[in-house]
């Protein structure tokens, strides 16, 4: 599916004065856009920080959600990785008409170019690990990830009939088998939602092997199946490293088993995308998903 069309230009200009207007002592800093992604633009703002607005309405309400709940999971991951936790916020001005956020920025690089390694599957493993408690009532909700895959049937199996997917068929199979398994029936913990390679950054260390940097993009988070974050062991590792992350994760089968089906609706998703490095990752993670 192509990127949607942004709903406000978000440009350095504007950006510099939203910042004179709310935060004067970092307005003056250097500030690049550095990406115009789906839902948001993300902007370096010297060395130390990142400016991240919303393109379009649906995005400004996910922005608020990070505002609200970013503190309380970073605090329950920081001794692991890395979350873009708000340091300031920003409110409506200047004829811009949504909530923004200055974050730390964050060091590494996106996962998507590479099927990674052990250590990167240690690091989510720990991650989730400590991500996965159950949440509070009120924590946002989200009607497209962590709910039953059945109510995620009917949009998953259109998309594999009618889009250019490939292993369509195949993919469709293993999809309602992964639907037909009994629904997640403990507590709704917190999950990431959207835990593929593009929001999860590595960087090299001094031994020279990638490891987990940051988890980034924490618009989709939501409480439910922890198994929607699971579906990374298919989307960002190799097959060695799959096995790690199964292994450090306890999780029961069923739990991957649906894991497995949020691997098939995220992979086929990305297949549709007009961004050709989302295809290449789609390609990469059906493969894994029917080959083991």
């Amino acid at each position: 599916m192509p990127t949607p069309s942004a709903e406000f230009d978000v440009d350095v200009p504007l950006v510099r004065a939203l910042l004179h207007d709310q935060h004067p002592d970092l307005a003056d800093l250097p500030l690049v856009v550095v990406a115009n992604g789906w839902d948001n633009v993300i902007l370096r703002l010297g060395d130390e920080y990142a400016v991240r607005l919303p393109r379009r309405e649906l995005a400004a309400r996910l922005v608020e959600h990070e505002q609200r709940w970013l503190p309380e999971i970073a605090a329950l991951v920081r001794s692991v990785v890395a979350v873009p936790d708000p340091v300031r916020t920003g409110r409506p001005a200047l004829g811009y008409p949504w909530s923004w956020s200055v974050v730390r920025w964050l060091p590494g690089v996106p996962a998507g170019d590479a099927a990674r390694g052990v250590r990167v599957a240690e690091g989510l493993a720990a991650f989730v690990g400590l991500l996965h408690v159950p949440a509070p009532a009120d924590a946002p909700a989200n009607p497209f990830r962590a709910v039953p895959l059945a109510s995620r049937s009917d949009a998953v199996l259109h998309r594999l009939a009618t889009a250019d997917v490939p292993r369509a068929v195949e993919l469709a199979a293993a999809w309602r088998t992964a639907a037909a398994l009994p629904a997640h029936a403990g507590p709704p913990v917190w999950v990431h939602g959207d835990l593929h390679p593009f929001n999860v950054l590595v960087d090299r260390a001094d031994d020279g092997v990638d490891r987990l940097s940051a988890v980034v993009d924490f618009g989709d988070v939501t409480s439910g199946d922890p198994a929607v974050d699971l579906a990374t062991a298919w989307l960002t590792l190799d097959q060695e490293a799959r096995h790690a992350f199964r292994t450090l994760v306890a999780a029961p089968d069923a739990t991957w088993g649906r894991a497995r089906g949020w691997a098939i609706a995220i992979a086929s998703a990305l297949a549709t995308s007009d961004e050709r490095a989302f295809r290449t990752v789609a390609r990469r993670s059906i493969d894994a998903v029917l080959d083991g």
